[in-house]
């Protein structure tokens, strides 16, 4: 994981200098920095494979082609196999997208399996931008007349550019000569729920023991792919389903390298998550930690994890301020670790979820929750890790995950009067987890961590009723709570000059927390 700078030359490089300096939490291990034609080039490395001789911009074998990256490819391995006449300066899994670019062109990035953000560029003024489908790495640009900026995080242009920052679409690359391009639609199943049926799965009440072992088959590999590293990898444990189920995964994997598994866990004394993940990291042997905070440290922190995730919308913060704790924590001990996040998108895992009983309406949500992961919650899950220099990776966003999943039929992901959310992901887990915390009812990792009940009067207290009723129409759709105006002003305070629909996503009210 990395931070990356690119612009054309017209930008001084003092300027860029500065761009890279304000991504130095994202990769504290090595700067590099190179002119590359008419472009300016510049990295900031956390080193995860390769400590040795990873460093960007990267080269090909007669310089023609540079490249900076952020995120990890997971078949790069498999690629180099592929790409085998190149010669190999480095065991990076980024190099590998310098040798496919160069045999394939653009058309190569659809070989990529994993998560990414690069910039290539070559002396003959050649350039490459892209950002991997389901937008799990941060790419944000500035485009105005002949000039071009790309950076990770907004907060690194200057002021000066900040009205014209966007963000770098998922699925989509760019070059000089045919400009944005989608280079992918996301692996999901345009698709009625009245033909998930006739997908692999039957379409009977319930999962067979054969369904059941490919859903669980499928997410074992997934974290194993993500286990991928030259360092240390740990995992989030909330003690909710998700980040439990990945947590049991990680450590049977661990085990069977014989290593024992880190998990972390933050929340307010006798906070319900840290009971629960006590007694899931108790149940898998895992080496826990954790981190018991207090209200007045929470509401503290508000105004730079508004500044770090470059969000204001009030469902985020609430669970972005435990998040921001719970990665203080973790960088302490690991570089790497593994989250839950995408489970509730894909099996229908929140309350709102209980409100729909019509079978295509809840297949088309989930498929929409899926493609707005990118500027929502997959924003919150990096900017928050990336705040304390920790890499954090999303098996249940594997491609493969994610097939399988939105193909089965959507009656399994319905909430019946007595069925929990979630139901067949728990089922096809029986006995990685103790009973209570596998059947266990979901709560937001904010509800859980007892951060909601400290944020939302602090901050609504901050904003008068008369305040938030006269200026709550700045935005469009207005702003929905005093609370979410006193991070909306935060926001501004760095942000002043910003188009919010150019950069932002905004949960819509279904989402708020109850």
């Amino acid at each position: 994981m990395c931070g990356i700078v690119a612009a054309s030359t017209d930008v001084p490089a003092e300027e860029c200098e500065r761009m890279l300096e304000r991504l130095a939490h994202r990769g504290p291990d090595n700067s590099g920095r190179r002119h590359v034609g008419p472009y300016w080039l510049g990295h900031r490395r956390l080193s995860i494979v390769d400590l040795e001789m990873g460093q960007q911009p990267l080269h090909n074998e007669d310089e023609s082609l540079w490249l900076v990256g952020n995120g990890e490819i997971y078949n790069h391995l498999e690629l180099r196999s592929k790409l085998s006449t190149h010669n190999y300066a480095t065991s990076s899994d980024n190099e590998a997208i310098l040798h496919l670019l160069e045999e394939y062109g653009v058309e190569g990035i659809t070989q990529l399996r994993g998560m990414f953000a690069f910039v290539a560029a070559g002396p003959d003024g050649s350039l490459i931008a892209a950002r991997d489908a389901l937008g799990i790495k941060p790419l944000y640009w500035v485009r105005t007349g002949e000039t071009i900026l790309f950076s990770s995080e907004m907060k690194a242009f200057d002021k000066r550019w900040h009205p014209y920052i966007e963000a770098f679409p998922p699925g989509h690359y760019f070059t000089k000569e045919q400009g944005l391009q989608s280079f992918t639609e996301l692996p999901v199943p345009e698709v009625s729920a009245t033909s998930t049926k006739a997908s692999r799965f039957r379409a009977e009440p319930n999962p067979s023991a054969m369904e059941l072992q490919k859903l669980r088959e499928t997410l074992i590999a997934a974290v194993r792919r993500r286990m991928m590293a030259d360092v240390p990898v740990g995992v989030f444990l909330s003690g909710g389903l998700d980040s439990s189920l990945i947590s049991a995964i990680a450590s049977r994997i661990a085990a069977e390298e014989g290593r024992q598994i880190k998990s972390f866990s933050v929340g307010l004394k006798g906070s319900p998550d840290l009971v629960a993940a006590r007694e899931v990291a108790e149940f898998l042997g895992t080496d826990h930690y954790e981190w018991v905070y207090t209200p007045e440290a929470a509401v503290a922190i508000v105004p730079e994890v508004v500044r770090m995730m470059e969000s204001f919308d009030p469902s985020l913060v609430e669970s972005a301020v435990a998040n921001y704790m719970i990665a203080e924590l973790t960088a302490r001990h690991v570089k790497v670790v593994l989250t839950g996040e995408g489970a509730d998108e894909l099996f229908a895992g929140y309350k709102y979820h209980k409100g729909i009983s019509d079978e295509e309406e809840l297949h088309r949500e989930l498929i929409r929750t899926v493609k707005e992961l990118h500027h929502l919650n997959l924003q919150r899950c990096d900017r928050m890790t990336m705040a304390h220099s920790l890499e954090a990776r999303v098996p249940f966003l594997d491609v493969d995950v994610i097939q399988l999943a939105l193909r089965m039929p959507v009656e399994w992901k319905l909430h019946g009067e007595n069925q929990v959310e979630k139901w067949v992901l728990r089922k096809a887990f029986e006995g990685y987890l103790p009973d209570a915390i596998l059947w266990r009812k979901k709560s937001q990792f904010n509800e859980g961590s007892g951060m909601d009940s400290v944020l939302r009067d602090a901050l609504a207290s901050t904003v008068s009723e008369e305040d938030f009723r006269k200026n709550r129409n700045e935005l469009d759709p207005p702003l929905t709570t005093q609370e979410e105006m006193a991070y909306y002003r935060v926001f501004r305070e760095t942000f002043s000059e910003v188009e919010i629909e150019s950069v932002l996503g905004r949960s819509p009210a279904a989402f708020a927390v109850e």
